[in-house]
């Protein structure tokens, strides 16, 4: 019998597809593997304690786009460095003696609680 050229689409004279075919069900398994084993693992626990601990994360440290992340209770606040170094107005609070063993006494201003 002979076929006509036109009587069957691409896709079905192509093998390849099974394989796609079954690389998707693969997948739905291991993403549904995954979330069984964090159900299992109590992730959910480990998030809800860390989520009630104060944390401080320093990311970058000692370069110019240096940035401290500080989380305490349900506040984040993020501080990056000034563009100028020592900007702004403040108040003299003490002063700093350094030893000759190298300790530095920090000596209150009695002035500045005022």
């Amino acid at each position: 019998m002979l076929r006509r050229a036109g009587s069957h689409s691409a896709d079905e004279a192509d093998p390849l597809l099974s394989l796609v075919n079954l690389f998707d069900a693969s997948m739905l398994l291991v993403v549904a593997l995954l979330l069984a084993l964090a159900g299992r693992t109590g992730l959910a626990e480990i998030a809800a304690r860390l989520s009630q601990q104060d944390i401080t994360i320093v990311t970058n440290p000692g370069k110019k786009d240096m940035e401290m992340i500080i989380k305490k209770g349900k506040t984040i606040e993020r501080l990056r460095p000034a563009d100028a170094d020592g900007a702004g107005y403040g108040k003299k609070l003490g002063t700093a003696y350094q030893l000759e063993s190298g300790e530095v006494i920090y000596v209150p201003d009695p002035e500045a609680g005022r």
